[in-house]
């Protein structure tokens, strides 16, 4: 669908909201929207959002400009060697450190390269997978991420119970998340 001249990828499903992704490296635009929604409300959900898709198109288009300048861009074996190590060695203490906060445990974390996640969260089996990419950088990413998917555990959604949570969990979760978001997810 094409929405003011910019390509919008509408992907339905078996959901209640609308939810809008920008996937790097290319700055693609997708819409996940329930199967009942007409185009007319997708438009408009678009168009109601489109400074901060530019913004962050924006944004993700310079940061692919200096990762490829700086020559990291792709994964290869030696850093998935190290950000899975980094984040393996700091994973026991973060563990220790939140479980007890939380008052839930995830059943067992995946590291894995994601694309357009940092992380995901199965409530249900209580596994969690992370971005290996977090092991590349500032450790206070990592433990965003983990408080974050930890507290899925409890909240499905990112609704008024999910943020209240994350609140009093970690006041600055909301600087982490924009701080996060700054960085280009590695291919």
């Amino acid at each position: 669908m094409i929405v003011d001249g910019l390509d919008v990828q509408v992907v339905r499903k078996p959901i209640k909201n609308m939810y809008l992704r920008i996937q790097p490296p290319d700055g693609k635009v997708v819409v996940s929207a329930p199967q009942r929604v007409g185009e007319t409300t997708i438009v408009s959900f678009v168009r109601g959002r489109r400074a901060w898709i530019d913004a962050n198109r924006n944004a993700m288009r310079r940061q692919a400009r200096q990762a490829e300048q700086a020559g990291v861009l792709e994964w290869n074996d030696e850093l998935r060697r190290k950000a899975a190590a980094q984040i393996n060695a700091a994973l026991p203490a973060l563990l220790a450190r939140w479980e007890p906060i939380i008052g839930k445990s995830p059943t067992h974390i995946t590291l894995r390269a994601m694309t357009s996640r940092w992380g995901s969260c199965t409530p249900k089996t209580g596994r969690i997978r992370l971005n290996l990419q977090l092991g590349l950088m500032d450790q206070r990413f990592l433990e965003y991420v983990l408080v974050h998917e930890m507290t899925h555990l409890w909240e499905h959604g990112h609704g008024a119970g999910f943020q209240r949570r994350m609140s009093a969990y970690l006041p600055d979760w909301r600087q982490r998340r924009r701080d996060l978001n700054r960085h280009i997810v590695l291919r």
